[in-house]
C-alpha cells in the first residue's frame, strides 16, 4: 500500500513539473567582468534545487562525523543501562522463584554496573531497588548483617532526592517486617514511627503497627490500630468484630488492680463499652480483682435492655453477674425477677436470679432455682459448679453436714 501511494505521489510531481516546466521559456543570466552567461530559468531551478541538497546532505554528513564519539558514548551507555535493567529484572524473577542467592548475586551485579559508570550512578531510584532486593534476599536467607547494610545503603540512597521517596517508604515498611519476624517489636515500632502521617494509615503499615502493639503488649494501641483498620476495610466484618473483641479482653485482663482496670475501662472505645462480651469480661476481672460494685455499673445498662438481646448474649450477661454478686443490692433482685418473667424458659436468667437470691440470704426459694439449675445437664459445667458449691454453703449455714458433703462431692464430679 506504501509503494501504490509513493508511485501515485511521483506520477502527480511529474505531471505538474511537466505543466510548470514545459512551457518555461524564460532565462536566467549571469554577469562577471565583462562576461554574460544565459541559461535556461529550467536548468537553473534544477541546479538551485540540486545545491541545496547537496549542501544540506554536506552539512548532516559533517555533524554526524562531529558527533561520532558522543554518540558512540551514550550507545555503551544505553547498553551498560539495559544490562543493568536486566540483571534487576533478573533478581526479580529469581526473588519470586524463591532462589534468593541468586536474587542477591543479580542485585550486586546491577549495582556494580551502576557503580561503576559515572553516568547511571546519580539514578538513586534503581540504586535504592536493587539495595532493597538484596536485602531482602539475604533476609530470607537469615543473614540479617548482610540485610542490614543493604537497607541502610537503601534509606540513604533514597534520601538523596524528594523523587525517591516511594523507595524510602517501601524500605521503612519492609524494614518494620522484618524486625516483626526478629520478634522486635520495639524496633518496628520505632520505624513506623519515622513513617510520615500519610503513610502511617495505609493499610499495610496499620497491619504492621497492629502486630508490632500486640507483640509489644500494648492491648490499646493494638485495639485503636485495629479499628482504624476495620474503618478501612482491612478486615471483613465477622473478623473486625472478633479481633476488636479478643483486644479488648487482652487489655481487660492485663490490668493488675482495680485502679488499672478502671483506667483500661474508661480508655477503650464507646462502641467496646456498649459490646456486651467486652463489659461480661470486663466485670469478670473486677470481681477477680475485689470490685464487684464497679463490675456491676458496667454491667447495669445491659440489664435494662435484656429484652433486646439474644438468647447467648443473656447466656454471657447472666454468667458475668454471678461473679459480682457480692454486695448486690435489693433494686437487683426486681431486675432480675422481671427479667425471669419475660423470658421463663432462660435457664441462665434463672441462674443468675437463684445466686442473687442466696446472696440476699434468700435460702428457700434460692435453694430450689439452683436445685434445678444443678440438675439440667445443658447448663454449662461452670454455671452447675457453682450452683452445687452454693447448695453446700448454704447446707452448712442450716448445719446439715451431711448434705454439704454430698453438694461437694456432686460439685467435684462436674464434668
Amino acid at each position: 500500500m506504501r509503494t501504490v501511494i509513493w508511485l501515485v505521489l511521483l506520477f502527480a510531481v511529474a505531471v505538474v513539473a511537466a505543466l510548470v516546466l514545459g512551457r518555461n521559456d524564460g532565462l536566467a543570466s549571469f554577469y562577471w567582468n565583462g562576461w554574460r552567461l544565459d541559461v535556461s530559468l529550467n536548468l537553473f531551478l534544477l541546479v538551485l534545487v540540486g545545491s541545496c541538497f547537496a549542501f544540506v546532505t554536506a552539512i548532516q554528513t559533517l555533524h554526524s562525523l562531529t558527533s561520532l564519539p558522543r554518540r558512540a558514548r551514550e550507545w555503551r551507555l544505553a547498553q551498560r543501562e539495559r544490562t543493568a535493567q536486566l540483571a534487576l529484572r533478573e533478581s526479580l524473577a529469581e526473588f519470586f522463584g524463591a532462589r534468593y542467592g541468586r536474587a542477591q548475586k543479580a542485585a550486586q551485579r546491577a549495582l556494580s554496573i551502576h557503580s561503576q559508570t559515572p553516568d547511571l550512578s546519580q539514578d538513586a531510584g534503581f540504586l535504592a531497588l536493587g539495595h532493597l532486593l538484596a536485602a531482602s534476599s539475604a533476609h530470607r536467607l537469615q543473614d540479617r548483617r548482610r540485610r542490614d547494610e543493604q537497607l541502610q545503603l537503601a534509606l540513604d540512597v533514597s534520601r538523596r532526592s524528594a523523587s525517591t521517596r516511594p523507595q524510602e517508604e517501601g524500605a521503612l515498611l519492609l524494614a518494620a517486617e522484618w524486625a516483626l519476624d526478629d520478634r522486635d517489636a520495639s524496633r518496628a515500632l520505632e520505624l513506623l514511627t519515622d513513617l510520615s502521617p500519610g503513610v502511617a494509615r495505609r493499610t499495610q503499615a496499620l497491619r504492621l503497627k497492629l502486630q508490632a502493639s500486640r507483640l509489644a503488649k500494648q492491648s490499646l494501641e493494638a485495639l485503636r490500630t485495629a479499628r482504624l483498620l476495620a474503618k478501612h476495610q482491612g478486615f471483613s466484618k465477622v473478623a473486625a468484630q472478633g479481633l476488636l473483641r479478643s483486644l479488648a479482653f487482652e487489655a481487660l485482663d492485663g490490668a493488675r488492680d482495680v485502679d488499672q482496670l478502671r483506667t483500661v475501662w474508661l480508655q477503650l472505645d464507646g462502641a467496646d463499652r456498649r459490646d456486651v462480651l467486652v463489659a461480661a469480661r470486663a466485670a469478670q476481672r473486677a470481681g477477680l480483682l475485689g470490685a464487684p460494685d464497679d463490675g456491676r455499673g458496667w454491667l447495669r445498662p445491659f440489664w435494662d435492655d435484656v429484652a433486646e438481646m439474644p438468647a447467648d448474649e443473656r447466656m454471657v450477661l447472666a454468667e458475668a453477674l454471678v461473679q459480682v454478686l457480692p454486695g448486690l443490692g435489693p433494686e437487683w433482685l426486681q431486675r432480675l425477677e422481671l427479667s425471669v418473667q419475660r423470658f421463663p424458659r432462660d435457664k441462665y436468667l434463672a441462674y443468675a436470679l437463684g445466686h442473687a437470691l442466696a446472696e440476699r440470704q434468700l435460702w428457700g426459694k434460692a435453694r430450689l432455682m439452683l436445685e434445678q439449675v444443678c440438675d439440667d445437664r445443658e447448663m454449662s459445667a461452670a454455671a452447675r459448679r457453682r450452683s452445687w458449691l452454693m447448695l453446700a454453703q448454704m447446707a452448712d449455714h442450716d448445719g446439715n453436714q451431711e448434705r454439704r458433703a454430698r453438694c461437694h462431692e456432686a460439685a467435684a464430679l462436674v464434668q
